[in-house]
């Protein structure tokens, strides 16, 4: 018995090397260049493998509304000009965020490697912050909150639907038409109460879209919101926006825009939820055109930051929820024009330092695990660890 690989008269054939991930593999884990070295500086990327700043900035500047608008939500209620600002950018914060989530998964498949990643920068994340938001909860306020993987808290359900929109990346790129499938089923979702509250798979359906969106696009579609044109015109859209958002306020719930619920729910006819799908959909197409034509092409000083988006994500949401527990949003004088805009401006500069390299460094642990000790080492790799050192002395004696 032996292996014919290695009988003798045949040359045994050395392993290719191993290739890197194809550009646009979404990659939880922050890529080295953008890491830096131990004093916090940035080190250069590698040739091809540079970071767009585009999307840096893109994420960053999503984020940061995220953070305005949770901000917003509990002083909303006294300020007509304040709710309808809240309507307008829920309208396409998140929508902008996942529709780039889905571009950067266009080449997720089921490889090792890449379904490392995605445990150990979403679903490992998931756990820790879904035990952490409750603990945090009954810590502050002596409630005695469960501990429950199938209810998301708060923020934690983005994390569920990537992790459900990613896995099913394959499916999208083998149909025909991946996003009216995807559109159909967000529709049906909305006529669907009884999907339940599990693993918030309402959202996960309904912002199915915009993710598909994401996969189907290629970097020369968002060419065109760069456009002189297109930046001039999304003043008056904008404008216009927040007019209607404003005209809307007393009229509308907006629990449309979360996406959480169907339209039996919310007290509607069930024909209105397919109905408000199509026509939210088109709106936060739109702004987001907008949004994006806004965003600086060029290196900003924010730019970093955009590789830290998902620390910023989780982690503020400990501290809008630490003044709500406190009553601080409760104050008279944070309900005026001048508290409003100091909230605004403490939400975005909280965000910003969390999404910063020192907290970075401080929370890897629970947002971007190594756990080389979960996973099996892939045999492909392990075989070129142990050629390499053969090769080397082959070279030296000149084999």
């Amino acid at each position: 018995m032996f292996d014919a690989a290695s009988s003798h008269g045949q040359t045994r054939r050395p392993l290719p090397p191993a290739q890197p991930p194809a550009d646009g593999v979404p990659t939880p884990r922050t890529p080295v260049s953008a890491r830096g070295d131990r004093k916090g500086r940035t080190a250069p990327d590698r040739p091809g493998r540079q970071r767009d700043a585009f999307f840096d900035n893109a994420k960053y500047l999503a984020i940061v509304l995220v953070a305005m608008g949770h901000s917003w939500e509990p002083l909303k209620g006294d300020s007509r000009i304040l709710e309808a600002a809240y309507t307008v950018v829920y309208s396409f914060h998140m929508p902008a965020f996942i529709l780039i989530s889905g571009f950067f998964s266009r080449n997720f498949d089921m490889r090792p490697d890449r379904l490392k990643r995605l445990i150990t920068g979403v679903v490992v994340p998931y756990v820790l912050f879904e035990t952490a938001y409750p603990l945090f909860k009954n810590l502050v306020t002596g409630s005695h909150e469960e501990i429950s993987l199938l209810d998301p808290w708060y923020l934690t359900w983005f994390l569920v639907a990537l992790f459900v929109w990613r896995l099913t990346t394959p499916v999208w790129r083998l149909v025909r038409w991946p996003l009216p499938l995807a559109l159909g089923i967000a529709m049906l979702a909305t006529v669907s109460p009884n999907i339940g509250d599990d693993l918030d798979l309402q959202r996960v359906l309904q912002f199915l879209p915009y993710f598909v969106l994401g996969l189907c696009m290629k970097p020369e579609h968002f060419q065109l919101v760069r456009r002189r044109w297109v930046r001039v015109a999304a003043v008056p859209v904008f404008a216009v926006a927040l007019a209607v958002g404003w005209w809307a306020v007393p009229r509308m719930n907006t629990a449309w825009f979360y996406h959480r619920d169907s339209a039996q729910e919310l007290g509607a006819p069930w024909w209105c939820g397919p109905v408000m799908t199509l026509a939210m959909m088109g709106c936060s197409l739109l702004l987001t055109a907008c949004f994006f034509a806004w965003v600086p092409r060029r290196h900003m000083w924010f730019t970093t930051l955009g590789a830290g988006t998902l620390y910023g994500y989780l982690l503020h949401g400990f501290l809008v929820k630490f003044g709500d527990y406190r009553g601080w949003f409760e104050h008279p004088w944070l309900h005026r024009p001048l508290g409003e805009i100091l909230v605004t401006v403490l939400a975005a500069g909280a965000v910003t330092a969390l999404c910063t390299g020192p907290v970075r460094r401080v929370f890897r642990f629970a947002m971007e695990p190594r756990m080389e000790w979960a996973f099996r080492r892939d045999a492909a790799e392990s075989a070129r660890e142990r050629q390499q050192p053969r090769q080397e002395r082959r070279e030296k004696v000149g084999v």
